[in-house]
């Protein structure tokens, strides 16, 4: 009898994770998907705002680069919790040359980005929520100063995603990320969070009037020694730190606790999926985290 029962689980376990393989396996195709077939592309951006006719068509993403700053908190055993606060300057796009502040003068795009999550030192990380605001700001010049936050919020703000659940990468057992090291953030703006004139589709329609996602790839290393400049406008002014650096005494990295990175990437825009798919898209970071958990353990 429990020869038989043992049979009938072995069959049972045996059919669910069949169906568990397939679920990851067409929830890996669409996470494919979204990274590449849905991504838009030979969309059109005016980085003044100036509208579609006198955009930069853009094959496939904006170039971001800048700096973040980390605090990390023990959760217990080997997890972390986290909350990052950064700052972008996007100035071309596909890696083309064609800089945004040259050819269409008063078109500097810069962006803040600011999110929680969870990890585990020594494994993956993702984000739990957050938002990435872009400005352009029509003086120009004013990135990597004291105005504003590192000159990163001044100007017309332009869209405003929210960071969705997801993403991360993976860091080593100080919760840094590896050399460097690939993060991802997924966001998304609802009709009217993106302004009038900056985001066309191909044929001219104003991406203002839909919902768009946002897929932000960047490469992430440590940094050893941030300016001062860095540490007081992104450290003490944005995240509210008052530790080294924010009080009197000198700046230094504090693996485990608290870093900065800095991050070079790519943003790239898609179209709203269906609710179905981000579910799918959901149960493939799980399975990833499953697989990078039982990895820690074996080493």
């Amino acid at each position: 009898m429990l020869t038989l029962i043992n049979h009938a689980l072995g069959k049972t376990t045996m059919k669910f994770l069949k169906k568990l393989v397939c679920a990851a396996a067409v929830a890996m195709s669409v996470a494919g998907g979204a990274n590449a077939a849905t991504i838009m592309n030979n969309w059109i951006f005016n980085p003044t705002g100036g509208g579609a006719a006198g955009g930069q068509q853009i094959n496939e993403y904006l170039d971001v680069n800048g700096n973040a700053f980390i605090q990390l908190t023990s959760t217990g055993g080997n997890s972390f919790s986290f909350t990052e606060h950064a700052v972008f300057n996007i100035a071309q796009a596909d890696s083309n040359g064609r800089y945004f502040p040259v050819n269409y003068p008063g078109g500097n795009i810069t962006a803040i980005f600011e999110a929680t999550g969870t990890g585990n030192f020594g494994g993956a990380f993702s984000f739990s929520s957050g938002t990435i605001r872009m400005y352009q700001n029509p003086t120009g010049g004013q990135y990597a100063t004291t105005e504003g936050i590192y000159g990163a919020n001044l100007g017309n703000l332009i869209a405003d995603f929210d960071v969705m659940a997801g993403g991360g990468g993976v860091v080593d057992s100080s919760g840094s990320p590896t050399s460097n090291g690939r993060v991802t953030v997924m966001a998304r703006a609802d009709a009217g969070d993106v302004a009038a004139g900056y985001f066309f589709r191909e044929n001219g329609q104003d991406l203002a009037r839909e919902g768009i996602m946002a897929f932000a790839f960047t490469n992430a290393n440590t940094v050893g020694d941030p300016t001062a400049t860095l540490v007081d406008e992104v450290a003490c002014q944005f995240a509210g730190f008052t530790g080294a650096g924010c009080n009197g005494t000198a700046y230094a990295n504090a693996p485990g606790q608290y870093i900065f990175l800095s991050n070079n990437g790519q943003i790239k825009l898609a179209d709203v999926p269906e609710p179905g798919t981000l579910a799918l898209f959901g149960i493939a970071m799980l399975g990833a985290g499953a697989v990078t958990r039982r990895r820690a353990g074996k080493a």
